[in-house]
């Protein structure tokens, strides 16, 4: 997997603290909503991504990759 780039969706608004959890990716708000988005470098860095979403408990609502 070549760098690619993910916008994940999540319930909610993020604590400063939750969103610095995100390192290198740009957090935004889109109430009710909040949208992370930015450059997965492989399938080990989204698997890495993903388990953070779940270890925070964060509800995933959607993921897809962004194609330019």
């Amino acid at each position: 997997m070549t760098a690619r780039r993910f916008e994940f969706r999540v319930r909610g608004s993020l604590s400063d603290r939750t969103r610095d959890e995100f390192y290198g990716l740009a957090v935004a708000d889109a109430p009710p909503e909040t949208i992370i988005f930015g450059e997965v470098v492989d399938e080990s860095h989204l698997h890495g991504i993903l388990a953070l979403v779940r270890s925070l408990d964060l509800h995933l609502i959607s993921m897809h990759e962004i194609r330019d």
